[in-house]
C-alpha cells in the first residue's frame, strides 16, 4: 500500500499531470480517498516555491541552449502567455485570478504554470503561495467529488 501512496505522491509532482490526474488514480487503485487527497496536495505543492524562485531564472538562461532550448523556450512562452492573460482579467484582483487559474482543473493550468506565470508576473512570494495553495486545494476537492462520482457510478 506504501508504494501506491509513493506513486501518487510522485504523480502529484508531475507538471501538467499534478495532482488532477494522481487523485483519480488513486481512486482506481482503491486508496482512500482523504489520505490520498491529503498526500497528493503536499505533493503538489512541494515544488511550488522551487518553481517560484528559480524556474523563470533556469528557463531564460536555457532558453538558448541547443538540446533543451525549443522545450525551455516553451515553457517560458506558456508561463507569459498564461501570466499576462490572467493579468489582463484580473487587472486588480490578481491573487483571486492565480487561485481560480489553478484550481480550476482544465489543462494547460495548475500549481505549475500558476505559478510560473505568478513569477513572470513579479508577484509577490507569499501571495503566490497563498493563491496556489488555496487553488490546489479547490482542484483537489473538485477531482476528490469526481473521482467519487466516476467510482460511484461504476459500482
Amino acid at each position: 500500500m506504501l508504494k501506491k501512496y509513493f506513486y501518487i505522491f510522485l504523480l502529484s509532482m508531475v507538471p501538467i499531470f499534478e495532482l488532477r490526474g494522481a487523485i483519480p488514480v488513486s481512486q482506481m487503485m482503491g486508496l482512500p480517498i482523504v489520505p490520498s487527497f491529503i498526500v497528493c496536495i503536499i505533493a503538489n505543492m512541494l515544488p511550488v516555491p522551487i518553481i517560484y524562485l528559480f524556474a523563470r531564472k533556469v528557463l531564460i538562461w536555457g532558453s538558448d541552449k541547443p538540446i533543451i532550448g525549443k522545450f525551455f523556450s516553451f515553457c517560458l512562452e506558456k508561463g507569459e502567455k498564461g501570466g499576462k492573460k490572467l493579468q489582463a482579467k484580473a487587472g486588480k484582483g490578481l491573487f483571486v485570478a492565480l487561485l481560480l487559474f489553478v484550481g480550476i482543473p482544465v489543462p494547460g493550468t495548475g500549481a505549475w504554470t500558476g505559478t510560473l506565470a505568478a513569477s513572470i508576473l513579479d508577484m509577490d512570494f507569499k501571495s503566490t503561495v497563498a493563491a496556489v495553495m488555496l487553488g490546489v486545494l479547490l482542484a483537489g476537492i473538485i477531482m476528490m467529488l469526481v473521482s467519487l462520482a466516476g467510482v460511484t457510478i461504476f459500482l
